[in-house]
């Protein structure tokens, strides 16, 4: 997936474990995980809104565009020929 999820480096800054972010937004300490270590391929504005509201950040603090692994993962038939 093109889109990195930075959840680990902001609690890392925030001095905030999984379970405790868990705790205050009332989110199930196992699909935190899976959003963590980027396995999630969707997340609710709810979510990403309560998420930032517990860390104090904004969407783009959490979320990253990685245009490098989007080429990779695009199938040859649908890259343009350079």
């Amino acid at each position: 997936m093109a889109i990195a999820v930075k959840l680990d480096d902001l609690l890392h800054d925030r001095r905030m474990t999984l379970s405790q972010l868990a705790d205050r937004i009332g989110m199930a300490l196992a699909n935190l995980s899976i959003l963590k270590t980027g396995k999630a391929r969707a997340i609710r504005f709810s979510t990403l809104e309560a998420i930032c509201e517990a860390l104090s950040c904004q969407p783009g603090d959490i979320l990253q565009f990685e245009p490098e692994q989007a080429q990779r993962e695009r199938p040859a038939s649908k890259r343009k020929a350079s």
